[in-house]
Parts: structure tokens; C-alpha cells; sequence
């Protein structure tokens, strides 16, 4: 589907409207929530079952010889397990004096192997994606995606519809507050093209551990901070770092005592084939027991009559 605005001002609809659409989504009561501030890199840490968490992951630049770009990435993201959450993602971008699109979906699941804390805590993640070549959400770099990819008009990459299968191997450590999370990637073209693989590391920390159970919104145990490096690692016909794009990004969380989580990024590139800046940016916010009222919602229209 297609959403076009007046080229003077291009990005005011679909991008704007997923975040816009977030925002009023936090409208419902949730507690504190203890998310990473990651992006793009995902962790072992796992919601409570029956939660729902709604984020959006935003990404703007400016390539050069291209235009500026606005991609958002928009999840929602239910905690059926324990051990098992899955996500749908809505993504769209807008491109200066050019158009803004909805370029597809995504379905995330992702299985944690072991219920308690070890060293080393593994994650399985499967996703399918249904997008177009124009999508710039930058959810993750593979095989040899580089700069010239946000360049391609949106009339012409939005008519190349892309089907993949992307699996990763996360990999989850906690040790006296401080968290490292490393993810191996590999995605899949269902239609033709080769394996591409990728990779992102991330650590963080908050910025203060002890807490005096005084809920307040500047104590420094609601900020985190770190850094995540991530990048391509070529495709299966051709494994090496050549031509491949690479970035370094420090990252900050903020999480209010209302559950919301603020996250920016700025992510500088490192080789030749990377774009030189992006800003990232993100929200989230955590609803607590929403599979609870979604049951009690329709369980209440099966109940028997009131007994006088």
C-alpha cells in the first residue's frame, strides 16, 4: 500500500503516523519496566508471560548522493511463555522529495533454551519478513548491505518484493549489573540470492544498582547506557568482511516510573561502505497483563446469567 504527501514535506504520513499511533497506545496503566536500551541488538532478558510491550525503532540519515530518509519499525510484542514472546512489526520510511510508504511485516518469535540464569544464556529467534526493497528500517545489517542501498528511488525499490526467513543465535550474560548480549545472524532470501550473515554486540549498564523503592523519574538507577557495534559478515558464496558495512553506536535509555522507555543512538560508520551517521531512536512501553483483560474481556460475554 502505497501513501504518498506533497513532495514538499514527504514524511509527515506513514513513519509519523506509526510513532503517532505508539503514542497514543500509552495510554494504559503498567509498571515499571527494566528494558535494555538497545535497538537492534536483543538480549536473553524476557518479558512476564501474558505482557505486551509496543515500541517503535525509528532510523533517520542522509546518504550521500542521496536524500534524507525516515525509517520506523513499529512492534508489538506479546509474552505468551516465559520462555517464548512473539512479535509483529509494521514497518514504513519516508524519503525526502521523494514519498512515504508502508513497506511490510514482520513475525518475530523468539524461544529462550533455559528457564534460569546460567553464564551463558542462549536465545532461539526466527522472523519471516514480508517487505519491499524500499525498506529503511535498518533492523539489522547482513551480508554486504551498504550505503548505495538508501539511494535506489522509492518508485523503483518499492515494485521488488522481498520474502525472508532471518534466524539468529542469541547469546545473554548478567554479571554485577552489567549486561552483554552478542547475536549471530543469518537471513535467507526465499525466492533466490545466497545466505547473508550479520552480527550485533551490545553492553550496557545502569547507571545506578541500588534503589531505595522510591519511585521517582531522574534517579539514575532509570537510566542505562552502553554501546552496540554491529555489521555484515558477507553471504555463504562470499564470507569476509569486504565491502561489507559496519557500525559503532553508544546508546541511552531513560525509563519513567509510567513504564515508558525513551532510547537514542547515534551510529557512526566505520568502513567505506557504510553510511557515515544515523540517528536512532526509539519508545516502548509495557502493558501488564493484557493476555489477563483480554481473556476476562471476552469471558465475560460467556459467563451465565446473575442468579437473583
Amino acid at each position: 500500500m502505497l501513501f504518498r504527501t506533497r513532495r514538499s514535506r514527504p514524511w509527515i504520513c506513514s513513519p509519523w503516523c506509526l510513532s503517532a499511533f505508539a503514542t497514543v497506545m500509552l495510554a494504559t496503566h503498567s509498571t515499571l519496566a527494566a528494558d535494555e536500551p538497545f535497538l537492534l541488538t536483543y538480549s536473553h532478558q524476557m518479558e512476564e508471560p501474558g505482557n505486551l510491550e509496543i515500541e517503535t525503532k525509528s532510523v533517520t540519515g542522509r546518504p550521500q548522493g542521496g536524500n534524507r530518509f525516515l525509517g520506523v519499525a513499529m512492534e508489538f510484542e506479546y509474552s505468551v511463555t516465559n520462555r517464548w514472546t512473539t512479535s509483529v512489526y509494521l514497518d514504513g520510511q519516508a524519503t525526502g522529495s521523494q514519498s512515504a510508504l508502508f513497506t511490510g511485516y514482520r513475525w518475530e518469535n523468539r524461544f529462550r533454551l533455559f528457564p534460569h540464569e546460567h553464564w551463558i544464556n542462549p536465545v532461539l529467534y526466527v522472523e519471516y519478513a514480508n517487505v519491499d526493497a524500499a525498506d529503511k528500517t535498518l533492523v539489522e545489517v547482513v551480508g554486504h548491505d551498504d550505503k548505495e542501498d538508501l539511494i535506489q528511488p522509492n518508485q523503483i525499490a518499492h515494485r521488488e518484493k522481498e520474502h525472508e526467513i532471518e534466524a539468529r543465535l542469541i547469546l545473554g550474560s548478567s554479571f554485577k549489573g552489567w549486561t552483554v548480549a552478542e547475536n549471530l545472524i543469518a537471513e535467507k532470501n526465499l525466492s533466490h540470492a545466497p545466505f547473508e550473515f550479520g552480527y550485533t554486540v551490545g553492553i550496557s549498564r545502569p547507571l545506578a544498582l541500588a534503589s531505595d523503592g522510591v519511585p521517582c523519574n531522574f534517579c539514575a538507577k532509570n537510566f542505562q547506557a552502553g554501546a552496540e557495534v554491529y555489521g555484515g559478515l558477507g553471504t555463504s558464496n562470499d564470507f569476509n568482511f569486504r565491502s561489507t558495512s559496519h557500525y559503532i553506536a553508544p546508546v541511552v535509555s531513560w525509563t519513567l516510573t509510567s513504564g515508558t522507555t525513551f532510547r537514542v543512538s547515534p551510529g557512526f560508520g566505520v568502513t567505506s561502505a557504510s553510511a557515515p551517521f544515523l540517528m536512532r531512536f526509539g519508545l516502548s512501553y509495557g502493558i501488564d497483563e493484557f493476555g489477563r483483560a483480554v481473556r476476562g474481556l471476552f469471558g465475560s460475554h460467556t459467563s451465565g446469567p446473575a442468579t437473583p
